[in-house]
């Protein structure tokens, strides 16, 4: 077992990174403040990647402290984007769930506590029991909603729709697994284009990313074990294959773009793509010793990205 790294000033932290990691630190007040802000591991330690000598584990001659700040604030900028548009898309599948079920069981929250009005194979009966205590801790017992409360003591009753705007993500991605197949499709079919085992991949996918967006993690580079199936745009875009496998776009932040643009209308995949692109392009001229491909390669995004703009959104109606 290693021993543990020793206490290190600001100052003996910056004579680290210049005197051993060949790192150039030409202001030293800005440099310090920015530690002071973001800390040594959440900013070197999280971002130093791409500009490592591969050979000598170094920095790259002539690399800039403030290269390291722009790529971490790009990554801060990536962060907010993506749970800008994951966001529309959550509300959107949050009323979809609660509007489908409600259509079919009625508002009465009976209903929705029931595990009969899941799917009743038995390879989910953990599942939904899971689910169930979900619900039911929001639906039943005493808690932080007052929208919530409100419905309980005036009502006697709680609207499904009203409990899943209490639900994160990772709940509504379980309620979509847990939900019967005619429900499943139903939700699906919103989508234009997406089946259920893809909208299901998407939940999954889209889940640990929310996750990693909303905790400040760092994201350009976040792989998932999970994947999202195979779609038309892989091969559109001719992303290559290792294998049989694509090697972008599956589990990476590419994945992410890719579910994006099945799950939001057009014109918020547009507005979201532009912004993206903005950003890309922004940290890339603010830095000298990343190129293009090795940010792109890093990010799990295909050479010819952008090119995504040429394929017409699936929620494109005629």
């Amino acid at each position: 077992m290693s021993a543990p790294k020793p206490f290190l000033s600001y100052q003996q932290q910056l004579d680290k990174l210049t005197d051993d990691k060949n790192l150039t630190i030409s202001n030293r007040v800005y440099a310090e403040k920015m530690l002071r802000q973001y800390s040594y591991f959440a900013l070197i330690s999280g971002y130093k990647e791409l500009f490592k000598n591969p050979t000598t584990k170094k920095y790259k001659d002539g690399t800039q402290f403030e290269e390291i700040v722009a790529l971490y604030k790009f990554d801060e900028s990536l962060r907010e984007l993506f749970l800008k548009y994951t966001l529309i898309f959550e509300l959107k599948i949050k009323s979809l769930l609660s509007y489908y079920f409600t259509e079919k069981h009625s508002e009465a929250q009976i209903h929705y506590l029931s595990p009969h009005n899941y799917n009743t194979g038995p390879v989910y009966a953990d599942d939904v029991y899971k689910l169930l205590s979900i619900l039911t801790a929001i639906a039943v017992q005493p808690n932080q909603y007052g929208y919530i409360d409100h419905q309980r003591k005036k009502y006697g009753n709680v609207p499904l729709w009203a409990v899943v705007k209490a639900l994160t993500f990772g709940n509504i991605s379980y309620m979509y697994r847990c939900f019967p197949p005619d429900l499943q499709v139903k939700v699906s079919k919103s989508f234009a284009g997406v089946r259920t085992r893809e909208l299901s991949r998407y939940l999954k996918v889209l889940t640990k990313y929310r996750n990693v967006c909303a905790h400040n993690e760092r994201l350009f580079t976040y792989r998932t074990k999970d994947d999202i199936l195979d779609t038309p745009l892989h091969g559109k875009l001719k992303i290559p294959r290792r294998h049989t496998q694509y090697i972008y776009g599956k589990k990476d932040l590419f994945s992410v773009v890719i579910t994006l643009f099945y799950v939001l209308e057009a014109e918020d995949f547009q507005a979201f793509k532009n912004a993206l692109s903005e950003i890309v392009g922004q940290f890339l001229r603010n830095v000298t010793h990343v190129t293009k491909e090795e940010l792109l390669r890093k990010m799990g995004f295909p050479s010819n990205w952008e090119a995504i703009s040429d394929h017409v959104s699936p929620s494109v109606k005629p």
